[in-house]
């Protein structure tokens, strides 16, 4: 009897061609290469033109209100070109995920190399329902973001990580876990990093008409919440309904571990390292916790640009490093300090790749916010927006999907909102009831979150493909936004369905947050 070939929908054939005509791209670091001849070409034609904007935007530095002229900056101009060369190596030096993963791989390295990861692994594999696997990486990706950017350089690879342990495809679990990290970046149940800055860029947004108008970081934190929820539960269909049945059966070179009980030197080193992990971790809150704490700012306070949040990537790198040093010494995987610099050096060794796609990957971040072509276009897409005369309900839907455009140009969360919250946070005050800014702040903070995990200009996008690149070498940006649409297509539709439902409710969206104005 002959087989029966399954037919693929429409959505997997539109998703293949993606990949396709993706992959037969360039590699990533000529792509970027050549997106950076792009930039240097347009920007030149723009400026050539007298492309500019006017506008009203927030100074997010002082959070004073002007009116602003944003002219298209050539970069082959006398200015532009001395630019492209005294700046290269700052660009790569200053790119924000460089420092980030490198200082993070250290410890990271060090718990894997000693075998810290592949003992904890293995106790979880054996522990944990398969079928919650992925419930937990999405959720802890989304959770992740109160760690500002940690997310990125250690869930993801080890949601890979994690998928083969379970002998599933690696690349599934590294796109569940980048979705809850970045496409869930507007979730979680803590108030982040984000927060304070989006209140306060809002606030002065609303002062335009209430000059007594004051938006709390805990704005949006009922709706956070529920996120959350909705993010892990959607992300787990997704991964499982969707991505992994697409990617198949892994057939890589990467060795799926064989699972066997932990040895009486792994339970030593285990030991070793849990004490050694409950240590650190008093010590922290010991800097951290009392009023006084050292790593709380002058005034007290733990979240923002508090010397806690401002060393959070050491702090994670001692996460790792200091029990993967105990269980090695427990395990004797280490002997000595040469093979702990031995082991923080191969590390280092498998980051070649990565560090030559970052550099080109930085100049053309740099290029395209040096010519105002992202602000450009962000000004342009929001005054589209307010002429198309849209009110109501219509309008804020029209509004999550013109920011979700533009988050694909801009990559920052707060510079956008700088441009385009003295737009639309005045103007959604004095439609019908009057939206209260707390809820024009958390339909952007929707958008903003959607497209992260398919924008090219998204600076983590470069190291997510670098780690793809670990389990298939032929991994390009068509692999990557192919595999990443369906979760962006369905985070969108979703949270605009709870933003709905939340709407004919009536809910409070935060403490004290109404969706109307009092």
């Amino acid at each position: 009897m002959a087989t029966k070939v399954k037919k693929k929908s429409f959505f997997n054939k539109f998703l293949d061609g993606i990949e396709t005509v993706g992959n037969k791209l360039p590699h990533p670091v000529t792509l970027f290469f050549i997106f950076s001849l792009a930039v240097v070409i347009i920007s030149h034609i723009a400026a050539k033109a007298g492309v500019s904007v006017e506008f009203n935007m927030l100074d997010r530095s002082t959070l004073e209100s002007k009116m602003t002229t944003i002219e298209a900056v050539s970069l082959l101009n006398k200015e532009g070109i001395r630019f492209m060369f005294s700046e290269a190596v700052s660009n790569f030096t200053g790119f924000a995920p460089l420092g980030t993963v490198l200082v993070a791989m250290l410890g990271v390295g060090v718990a894997e190399g000693t075998g810290l990861i592949s003992a904890l692994l293995r106790k979880l594999v054996m522990s944990t329902p398969k079928r919650l696997i992925t419930v937990v990486v999405v959720f802890a990706g989304i959770m992740s973001n109160i760690a500002s950017d940690a997310g990125y350089v250690v869930l993801v690879p080890l949601g890979a990580i994690v998928f083969l342990s379970f002998g599933r495809h690696p690349l599934a679990g590294l796109a569940a876990a980048f979705a809850g990290v970045s496409g869930g970046f507007s979730a979680n149940l803590l108030i982040g990093t984000v927060d304070p800055l989006l209140g306060g860029i809002s606030t002065e947004a609303a002062k335009i008409i209430d000059p007594n108008y004051f938006v709390f970081p805990t704005a949006n934190w009922y709706f956070m919440i529920a996120s959350t929820f909705l993010i892990t539960i959607l992300g787990t269909i997704v991964t499982e309904r969707y991505v992994e049945p697409r990617l198949g059966q892994y057939k890589g070179d990467s060795k799926i571990e064989e699972i066997g009980d932990i040895s009486a030197q792994e339970k030593k080193g285990l030991i070793f390292a849990g004490i050694s992990f409950v240590v650190f971790i008093a010590i922290i809150l010991a800097l951290v916790v009392p009023a006084n704490g050292i790593l709380r700012a002058d005034d007290g306070t733990i979240i923002g640009h508090t010397p806690f949040m401002d060393g959070i990537v050491p702090i994670i790198m001692l996460f790792f490093l200091i029990p993967g040093l105990f269980y090695g010494i427990g395990a004797k995987t280490l002997k000595n300090d040469k093979d702990l610099a031995k082991t923080m050096g191969q590390s280092m060794a498998t980051m070649g790749g990565y560090l030559v796609l970052a550099f080109v990957a930085a100049q053309f971040v740099q290029y395209f916010a040096y010519t105002n072509l992202g602000t450009i276009l962000a000004v342009n897409g929001a005054a589209f927006l307010e002429a198309t005369g849209l009110t109501g309900l219509p309008l804020i839907i029209g509004f999550i999907i013109v920011s979700a455009f533009i988050n694909l140009f801009i990559g920052s969360a707060s510079a956008k909102w700088a441009i385009m919250a003295p737009v639309f946070v005045p103007m959604l005050m004095q439609v019908g009831k009057g939206y209260s800014p707390e809820f024009t702040q958390v339909a952007y903070r929707i958008g903003d979150s959607t497209t992260n995990i398919i924008s090219p200009l998204m600076p983590y996008f470069a190291v997510i493909v670098a780690f793809a690149q670990k389990y298939d070498k032929d991994t390009g940006l068509g692999t990557l936004i192919s595999t990443m649409l369906p979760y962006s297509l369905v985070f969108l539709a979703g949270w605009v369905v709870l933003l709905l439902v939340w709407f004919l409710i009536g809910a409070p969206i935060g403490p004290d947050a109404f969706i109307f104005l009092n």
